[in-house]
């Protein structure tokens, strides 16, 4: 008995195979849809309306499907994609100034993009700690600080959890 013929393929359960490559997800995230939820859905929660293959701020039709958007998942679940810490002297000098600047700059986020937003702003130490749903906000808020306030600004990527630890300091 002979092995397999060339034409088997063997590859991770889920991994989609193209040509004789198995294309493997270099980031895993739970959080984005495996599926393209149907035209249009609204999420119960927040609102936001999934229509022409995107999440936005848009008055949903009558009968549109029900379906939580991945933010308000991760709100749920308490699970961010972004940490953003901000410490130092000159945070805790300049606080309620600081803190304003991130609200404004997730408020604009916000309005553009509903899968960006902030989950919870918590004392941690010297400073704060500000979790989002999305990586993209966290380095958003850690490039608006930075350009007003310069400091110290670091990113670190996670990318096997796709997650984003920025920290900010001065």
């Amino acid at each position: 008995m002979s092995g397999p013929s060339k034409s088997t393929r063997f590859h991770p359960i889920g991994a989609p195979v193209h040509g004789d490559r198995v294309i493997v997800e270099r980031v895993h995230d739970a959080y984005r849809a495996d599926h393209k939820p149907p035209e249009p859905t609204v999420c119960p929660q927040c609102g936001a309306t999934y229509h022409a293959g995107r999440w936005q701020w848009s008055a949903a039709p009558a009968g549109a499907h029900q379906e939580l958007c991945p933010a308000c998942r991760r709100i749920r679940d308490e699970f961010p994609a972004g940490y953003v810490t901000l410490a130092g002297a000159y945070f805790r000098a300049h606080r309620d100034e600081l803190m304003q600047l991130v609200g404004h700059r997730a408020e604009h986020a916000r309005a553009e993009h509903p899968l960006q937003r902030v989950m919870a702003s918590a004392d941690s130490g010297d400073g704060v700690l500000i979790t989002t749903t999305d990586t993209h906000l966290a380095r958003g808020i850690g490039e608006a600080l930075h350009h007003a306030h310069q400091g110290e600004l670091k990113f670190h990527y996670e990318d096997a959890q796709n997650l984003l630890r920025v920290h900010w300091t001065r």
